[in-house]
């Protein structure tokens, strides 16, 4: 089976903002297949249902960003996965292009305290996980309050495509595999080689020092 988890802040004051836009895929991919989150479990609302003849468990976790790896830990227990092979997880990435999507099998937290929160109670930073960029904030500004910022008019109006970019890859890591996925996903940036390799690498040789301790990021 797989367990898809999509990160973000429950509530509806956290629900248009950057750092949300992993709910927003998930969500898209139980509309797509007419599945509910009419479950409750390990503190996260659950879809449960069948794509492509496998059996799936779509996860929002309500613990708040900072505390995902409680949800996740505990839906592991619950449906007894590896997450080395069953389990996705989805979220943003500030050190990807607005829109750009990386799909990976496994990788560090980078800046992302949710992801931090899930390989520290997992032990392992081995699985499968879908970037969705969003663009690093201006010079200056507080990395808590970009993300939990709201897009731009301009990229909202971009996000239903990008959404259902990251939906269809979903569905193909669930339909063909995580390496068939990976190949038809990762094209490559259209930038200078070396502009590519730092953005396909940095965020999985940055350091964890770097990234803010609110609350709710």
């Amino acid at each position: 089976m797989w367990l898809i988890v999509g990160l973000g802040n429950p509530g509806e004051t956290y629900a248009r903002t950057r750092h949300n836009i992993g709910f927003r895929v998930v969500a898209e991919l139980a509309q797509r297949h007419q599945l509910e989150f009419s479950q409750k479990r390990a503190n996260a609302q659950i879809a449960e249902g069948v794509i492509a003849g496998q059996r799936v468990a779509l996860a929002l976790p309500q613990t708040y960003m900072n505390l995902s790896g409680q949800a996740v830990v505990g839906l592991r227990q619950w449906y007894k996965i590896n997450p080395a092979t069953e389990l996705l997880v989805v979220y943003d990435d500030v050190d990807l292009p607005f829109g750009v999507l990386r799909l990976r099998e496994r990788g560090s937290a980078g800046t992302h305290n949710g992801m931090r929160s899930i390989i520290a109670l997992l032990g392992s930073q081995v699985f499968p996980r879908l970037r969705i960029g969003i663009d690093r904030p201006p010079p200056a500004w507080d990395l808590a309050n970009y993300v939990l910022g709201r897009f731009t008019p301009e990229q909202e109006a971009q996000l239903p495509d990008i959404i259902q970019k990251a939906a269809d890859a979903l569905d193909l890591v669930v339909r063909e595999g995580i390496v068939v996925a990976m190949n038809r996903i990762n094209a490559p940036l259209p930038r200078s080689k070396r502009e590519q390799k730092r953005l396909l690498e940095a965020p999985d040789l940055s350091s964890d020092s770097n990234t803010s301790n609110t609350s709710d990021e």
